[in-house]
């Protein structure tokens, strides 16, 4: 390979890197908030340093592969791609962390029946789906993976949108828990967040694989 191209592979491999890194702190944070592991959720806030470092790391490299070598068409678009999944998988770092957070302050372990409510479980599971296939759409260049982001991303919405009627039901019945409900409404919303971030994430693997734009266009994400 040239000096250009063992660069983009390995600016790609950071990507991917980055991406491990941020899937196992929202694993974590989901660990944590099953078995109240306050440890695990210090754990993630800790880490998210890391991130934050790894993140500042793609950057320069990416501007490094722009000032050398002034990349074109299919590379050019890589980068900028590269660029902005960046900024989302950190925002995802952020949003473990903030999760985190909420376990690590509760006073108490949260009612499972409250979880099974709000169905912050299954938000979870699909936040850590959809994300984990994002990297695969992104390592194998599978815009049909990607495009499947689009629709599951509509399940995270539908969870967020029912979940303030589903925790004013719990609250009504269990007046005692109002902290607790708060708490897992706001983890919902910050899981909604994953989805919107794994969406953006998938709009640039197509772009720069097919070189097509898809933001603000909903037609051609169908």
């Amino acid at each position: 390979m040239t000096p250009f191209e063992t660069d983009l592979q390995d600016l790609k491999t950071e990507v991917i890197n980055m991406w491990q890194m941020v899937l196992l702190q929202l694993s974590k944070a989901k660990e944590a908030l099953l078995t109240f592991d306050k440890d695990l959720a210090r754990e993630v806030i800790a880490k998210e340093k890391r991130v934050n470092a790894l993140e500042l790391k793609i950057d320069r490299d990416c501007e490094n592969i722009f000032a050398l070598y002034s990349p074109v068409a299919v590379d050019l678009r890589f980068l900028l791609a590269a660029l902005k999944i960046n900024t989302n998988l950190e925002r995802i770092g952020d949003i473990a962390e903030g999760i985190a957070k909420y376990i690590a302050d509760s006073p108490q372990k949260f009612n499972p029946e409250m979880l099974k409510t709000a169905q912050l479980i299954e938000m979870f599971d699909g936040s850590i789906s959809i994300l984990t296939d994002t990297q695969t759409a992104f390592e194998f260049e599978d815009t049909i993976l990607a495009r499947t982001i689009f629709s599951r991303d509509e399940v995270l919405d539908d969870i967020n949108k029912k979940a303030d009627g589903n925790i004013s039901e719990y609250i009504r019945k269990n007046l005692d828990n109002i902290p607790e409900a708060l708490y897992i409404l706001s983890m919902i919303r910050k899981l909604e967040r994953v989805g919107d971030q794994s969406k953006n994430i998938a709009e640039e693997i197509i772009f720069y694989i097919e070189a097509k734009v898809l933001k603000h266009n909903k037609k051609a994400a169908n």
